[in-house]
């Protein structure tokens, strides 16, 4: 706050602190010539007056005392412009205050799941329980409470993870997060197959999971040329995907921003650029830990899961 406005907010606290005290003062006391408390010529129903006497002692004087708590407070607090107060009292210091207290009930709670492999904790019911609440508060936003996620926010309950679905893998992509980028690709295509090669990439994208379907289908068949000379770099040449590089499996039935033709030409044209924030900054590792392991158990701990995941 500027000197200037500082001084500002302090004449203005002040004037009114002492208008306060003047219109006490001057409304408790009767002068000379005010009429007489009953002569007020203010009647009803013929036996019911209306007085106009000074308040009484007892509220005055709570009133002073009223006033003088409001100077103490502002005196000891901050409220006068830019004076601290004599206490040093700030809303931020407090703030810090209550989290340090909050964090440290926090880490006595968490302290048995520190470091623990999120496999392992997705075993156990308390680690769960705790993963599933700090998941509601923090991913249920992008991914639904349900973990079945949203158009460009992945599914998290199936088998399909384009980062990689091992341990390791889930909890550094919640930890550290990931950030997927499709470059656009209609410019580089357009070059080098005509004005039809993205259209040709995209009927080539939407048959690569029926291989049935690529042999009657001319527009696949030029867009394979087209995707194997610039999708495979990341895709692959059987676009079976990257999951170092976050690039997804093009065979499956698994399509995170839909699998229209409209769709997919728009992913080609503009790209994509999806971002999974990084939560150890903002949740510390071992609730991120929890986190991911109810993540984990989500698409794991069901009948036969853990035998398939076993190889």
């Amino acid at each position: 706050m500027s000197t200037g406005w500082s001084i500002y907010v302090i004449a203005l606290v002040v004037l009114n602190i002492v208008g306060y005290v003047v219109l006490l003062w001057w409304t408790s006391h009767r002068r000379p010539g005010d009429p007489a408390p009953e002569d007020t010529s203010h009647l009803w129903d013929g036996d019911i007056t209306e007085y106009n006497k000074p308040l009484p002692k007892w509220w005055i004087n709570l009133f002073y005392l009223t006033i003088l708590f409001a100077i103490g407070y502002l005196i000891w607090f901050p409220g006068l412009g830019a004076f601290a107060g004599v206490g040093h009292w700030t809303s931020a210091k407090a703030v810090k205050e209550a989290q340090a207290r909050e964090n440290a009930k926090l880490a006595k709670t968490f302290a048995p799941y520190a470091n623990q492999p999120i496999d392992k904790l997705a075993q156990d019911p308390k680690a769960l329980a705790l993963g599933k609440s700090i998941y509601g508060n923090n991913c249920a936003t992008c991914h639904g409470s349900t973990g079945q996620g949203a158009l460009g926010y992945p599914n998290l309950t199936d088998d399909i993870w384009h980062w990689g679905g091992s341990p390791d893998q889930v909890l550094e992509t919640v930890l550290h997060g990931r950030e997927g980028v499709m470059p656009s690709m209609g410019s580089v295509l357009t070059g080098m197959g005509g004005p039809n090669a993205v259209d040709e990439v995209v009927a080539y994208v939407r048959a690569m999971g029926n291989p049935e379907a690529l042999k009657n289908d001319y527009l696949a068949a030029q867009g394979k040329k087209l995707f194997e000379g610039v999708c495979a770099a990341c895709h692959g040449a059987d676009g079976q995907g990257n999951p170092a590089m976050g690039a997804p499996n093009l065979t499956d039935n698994y399509w995170l921003y839909g699998n229209s033709a409209a769709a997919i030409r728009k992913t080609i044209m503009d790209g994509r650029h999806g971002v999974m924030p990084a939560w150890e900054p903002i949740l510390g590792d071992t609730r991120a830990r929890l986190a991911a392991a109810y993540v984990w158990s989500l698409s794991h701990n069901k009948p036969g899961a853990a035998a398939a995941a076993a190889p």
